[in-house]
């Protein structure tokens, strides 16, 4: 049978995204969603793995796709030991470090290890893109201004690569050519400067820049420091304040864009405040990364799914389009983005790394 198809595994807390790939196109694809209470029935995530796995073997019969059919599979990255980025093939050292959480338990550390095990039955290769782990920070960015608390690079890697990828096949360059800033706008904000390629400094985006439809970004600390010791808040509720409840959510009481936007057609003038601050906070954020650059920016992307929205691009288009050209690729297409770190490495046009040899030299 000719292999035809990539299959890209995508696993968050309470679902799996599945897809199928022949070349860059995708023609199968399902959301597989998980109860939550047969969720907590597993103490860690290692643990969900079987449960996982029948479900994508289920959804694979229900196609009825041979897995004869498969070219590779890929995965999700997860939080592995810092490490450039690139396409990886899923060795038996990374499955080790996804296996015990080496950095944390999340859901992506599932990936790697669903595609190693589909892959091997068939003797095809696994794979995993630009996880979150992704640490090309110059050692500058490290310092944070307090000893004991560095400065870490957690990033939207997978989304910012792929939109510099698409960039660069745009303009005919090669990514190693391009100094960029782009700004990943989605429950989350991540906005990086791009130095010859390589995320050389970003926001962490569960902690710092600015505030987005549910994290805070960057808080005045020494009031944070006292609302911590108020005794109003036990730790887990801060915690969730700051990721999950703040940005819109805090002020408004929803972290849909849409909604707020209608609130702003609708003459809500204390929403318009709220919405145009975010706007205000990304586009400082996005000028102070091209200092990074020192001004040698070619291009500044934005995507995620807030890019959607016209009225927050004009916002920041009126702060920042003095530093370079604006282009925006709204979305998180994480599955494409997966297939398309495979079909460069299946293409011949970039070679698969190693992680253990990455990280080792790393």
């Amino acid at each position: 049978m000719e292999k035809r198809y990539v299959l890209a595994i995508n696993p968050g807390s309470t679902s799996t995204k599945v897809s199928l790939f022949e070349g860059e196109k995708e023609v199968k694809s399902k959301k597989l969603d998980h109860d939550k209470k047969d969720l907590e029935n597993f103490d860690k995530i290692i643990d969900q793995f079987s449960y996982r796995l029948k479900a994508i073997e289920d959804w694979l019969n229900e196609e009825n796709i041979n897995l004869e059919s498969l070219r590779a599979v890929v995965g999700r990255g997860g939080l592995l030991r810092p490490m450039p980025s690139g396409t990886y093939l899923v060795t038996d050292a990374m499955i080790l470090d996804l296996k015990i959480g080496i950095q944390g338990e999340h859901a992506s550390n599932l990936g790697g290890i669903l595609a190693r095990d589909i892959a091997d039955r068939v003797n095809i290769k696994a794979y995993i893109v630009d996880p979150v782990a992704v640490d090309e920070f110059e050692d500058v960015a490290r310092i944070s201004g307090l000893k004991e608390i560095p400065r870490r690079s957690l990033v939207h890697a997978l989304n910012i690569k792929a939109v510099c990828h698409r960039y660069a096949d745009e303009k005919g360059k090669k990514i190693e050519e391009l100094n960029l800033v782009i700004a990943h706008l989605g429950g989350g904000i991540s906005i990086s400067p791009i130095k010859n390629g390589r995320i050389v400094d970003a926001n962490n985006a569960n902690q710092m820049g600015p505030f987005s439809p549910e994290r805070s970004g960057t808080l005045p600390v020494g009031d944070l420091v006292e609302l911590c010791f108020s005794n109003k808040y036990q730790e887990k509720e801060l915690r969730k304040m700051t990721h999950g409840k703040g940005g819109l959510v805090s002020y408004l009481g929803t972290f849909d864009g849409r909604e707020v936007l209608k609130r702003i057609e609708n003459g809500d003038t204390y929403a318009k405040l709220i919405y145009d601050a975010m706007c205000y906070q990304i586009g400082k954020e996005i000028a102070s990364m091209a200092t990074v650059l020192k001004g040698n920016v070619e291009a500044i992307l934005i995507t995620g799914g807030l890019a959607y929205s016209d009225y927050l691009i004009e916002k920041v288009k009126e702060m920042v389009s003095f530093i370079a050209p604006i282009y925006v690729y709204p979305g998180e297409d994480e599955m494409k983005a997966l297939n398309e770190g495979v079909l460069r490495v299946l293409n011949n046009e970039e070679q698969a790394k190693i992680y253990e040899e990455e990280v080792e030299k790393w």
